[in-house]
């Protein structure tokens, strides 16, 4: 492979190394504003009507911002029925295949991500809810980290064609 394509892997996996990071430590702020809204309404009877969206939201962008830095470590789920009896290369040369896939499926989503996104910002589109929050945040991160796991989806498919032709990358 050649040597831009070296740079390119290096920086899209250190980049969704450091979104990875970012996303684990949302767990403790879903954690946070959960135990908040816990206390608020049942020790000081005093309930904050947003801490459940809000923990929602932090969710979503807990498993959108997450997802590149699961592809990048292989931590998504596989059905390996038969995946496991195949040799490495032949592993790679299937992985090259469900990566286009997963690029065309990825493609498909941030398309819709960024028709919706426009949507919200076009008509200002607030949750229908006593917190009434705007959904522009959310669905820009959502767009970002789209677009961030289609550079990790090319990351690993440059790794997996390496691997299927012989090579290290």
């Amino acid at each position: 492979m050649g040597k831009m394509i070296r740079w390119y892997v290096f920086q899209v996996d250190r980049l969704s190394t450091w979104t990875g990071w970012l996303a684990m430590y949302l767990i403790f702020v879903l954690v946070g504003v959960l135990l908040l809204d816990a206390v608020t309404r049942n020790l000081v009877h005093i309930p904050l009507h947003w801490c459940v969206e809000f923990a929602q939201f932090t969710l979503v962008a807990y498993y959108f911002v997450g997802a590149p830095y699961s592809l990048k470590n292989d931590g998504h789920v596989r059905m390996d029925l038969l995946y496991s009896h195949l040799s490495d290369r032949n592993k790679a040369r299937l992985d090259v295949f469900t990566d286009c896939c997963l690029m065309f499926f990825l493609v498909v989503l941030l398309i819709g991500a960024i028709s919706s996104t426009r949507y919200a910002i076009e008509t200002n589109q607030h949750n229908f809810s006593m917190w009434n929050p705007s959904m522009i945040p959310i669905k820009v991160v959502m767009v970002l980290a789209i677009g961030l796991t289609i550079l990790q989806a090319l990351s690993v498919f440059f790794k997996d064609l390496a691997m299927a032709r012989g090579e290290q990358l």
